[in-house]
């Protein structure tokens, strides 16, 4: 009887277990540190926000917080779940967001999501279980910003330094899943949290394999080795056969992401809007989107993304044109004898950039422009070439919430150490115009400035904006109670059984 137990136990704890990839090591567990995109992913099993969006991405509905209202157009109330524990079997109340808001406007961190939290007057423990949050002015981002993950004020009430806390690689956290193991290069185990305040999840380990090598990823998933996978389009349409749709459901939506090449700005040789015009003109996004997406994909024409309110459709993407490339370039002093080069600084984390790069380098050399590529693992091309802004153009991404905050990226006070105005763009003009949306409560008009900002924006050439990818999906079938939605089918996984 007991070996008949012990093997239920063993055959139930194997199949209770999800394997997942991951391209690189996470930098730093913790939400307002999370801004690469294995921490941010990860950290999002671990911790939760007051609030979050919907599976619609329409409304935003609770998370810690079970109820929220606004007393007036300032002051916004929070009313918290009253049975939510950390990992460590601690309540979670008030205090916590508090301290989490503290720690956010410390200058003792350097986060890019503080700047989010630039319009709050005060954050106050009404008692145990209500927040109140008192804003300077109205605030298009007020219930938002409150999707940021919270910290545990009974762990790191003392601690001095945060950005090198021991914390950040054993967190705790409210998540339905705590931190189990984190073996850099290898493994990345999550368990179930028994005391989870919306049920505990149903699938009771989550392995993340740090596979840096997309083509050992690919092969992993079509072994069965990954339960859940990213499929490039060229993997979809030439490599996979009908034994891999026997076993995996395919699940594809136009992600809520760019890709773009982006320009140094500080960088004498870009600052001339008429080499950077000429780089948009000499390039062939819709050749670029074909090769490396077949139809998977659409070329991006600017900083916000199709479906949302910001979204200019009045604005379409350049045509190739060398002979106007050309032309340009000789305006500003280049041409055969004396070329334009730069160099393009990537990450091999995604298979598709280093391609990306290639295709741009050959699109470019036909305008005269001489093009060298430097393709790095992701966390030496963040911390060696992004943020501290030695690069001469990167190749590089966002993913944008349906909501879009143009603060964070092109507003000249986020050029800054951890900000992500990465290529310097200052324009006196739109941080203006960012400043007054910030305040603006009626969305017609909201929308109207976002859309004005757009086309500025996107005539400046600070970018080179490239692509929408779909996002498709490979999910084993054995995996149970999959809802696909707007968001994507991460929103329901503590029901997902295995």
């Amino acid at each position: 009887m007991r070996y008949l137990l012990f093997l239920f136990l063993s055959l139930h704890l194997v199949a209770s277990t999800l394997h997942l990839a991951t391209s690189t090591n996470p930098s730093r567990l913790n939400p307002i540190l999370a801004t690469d995109s294995s921490s941010a992913e990860i950290s999002g099993f671990l911790f939760n926000g007051l609030v979050k969006y919907d599976k619609d991405l329409s409304t935003i509905v609770g998370d810690l917080a079970k109820s929220f209202y606004f007393e007036d157009d300032k002051t916004l109330i929070f009313k918290l779940h009253e049975n939510v524990k950390w990992h460590d079997g601690e309540k979670m109340g008030a205090g916590d967001v508090v301290f989490t808001y503290n720690v956010l406007i410390s200058s003792k961190i350097s986060s890019p999501y503080s700047a989010n939290f630039r319009f709050v007057q005060s954050v106050e423990a009404v008692d145990e279980l209500t927040i109140r949050v008192k804003y300077k002015e109205p605030y298009f981002k007020a219930l938002e910003i409150w999707m940021m993950g919270i910290l545990p004020q009974h762990l790191l009430k003392e601690e001095q330094n945060l950005m090198n806390s021991s914390f950040n690689t054993k967190p705790i956290g409210t998540g339905a899943y705590k931190l189990a193991q984190l073996e850099h290069s290898k493994n990345i185990l999550l368990e179930a949290f028994d005391g989870y305040f919306e049920g505990r999840a149903k699938i009771d380990t989550i392995s993340f394999h740090v596979i840096a090598d997309p083509m050992t990823r690919f092969l992993m998933l079509k072994s069965g080795e990954l339960d859940v996978g990213s499929i490039e389009p060229m993997q979809y349409e030439r490599q996979l056969g009908s034994d891999f749709f026997e076993k995996f459901n395919i699940y594809e939506t136009i992600s809520q992401s760019y890709t773009y090449l982006g320009f140094n700005l500080r960088n004498e040789k870009f600052q001339n809007p008429k080499v950077r015009e000429a780089l948009s003109l000499a390039i062939n996004r819709e050749e670029l989107t074909d090769i490396l997406f077949f139809s998977h994909a659409k070329v991006c024409t600017g900083p916000f993304l199709p479906n949302t309110p910001a979204f200019n459709e009045n604005v379409k993407a350049p045509k190739q044109n060398i002979q106007k490339a050309k032309a340009l370039l000789k305006e500003a002093g280049y041409d055969a004898k004396n070329p334009f080069t730069f160099e393009i600084a990537t990450s091999n984390s995604s298979d598709i950039r280093p391609y990306a790069a290639q295709i741009l380098q050959h699109q470019l050399k036909e305008a005269g422009v001489i093009v060298t590529l430097r393709v790095m693992e992701w966390q030496a091309f963040l911390n060696m070439v992004v943020f501290p802004h030695k690069f001469e153009s990167v190749l590089l991404g966002w993913g944008l919430s349906p909501t879009p905050d143009p603060y964070m990226f092109w507003h000249s006070k986020s050029d800054k150490k951890g900000g992500f105005n990465l290529v310097g763009y200052h324009n006196t003009k739109m941080d203006t115009m960012i400043e007054e949306s910030q305040s603006m409560v009626d969305s017609k008009e909201l929308a109207a400035l976002w859309r004005e900002m757009f086309a500025i924006i996107t005539d400046a050439n600070p970018y080179l904006f490239l692509f929408i990818p779909n996002s498709i999906t490979a999910v084993n079938k054995n995996i149970k109670h999959i809802e696909p939605a707007p968001s994507g089918i991460w929103h329901n996984y503590i029901k997902w059984e295995k």
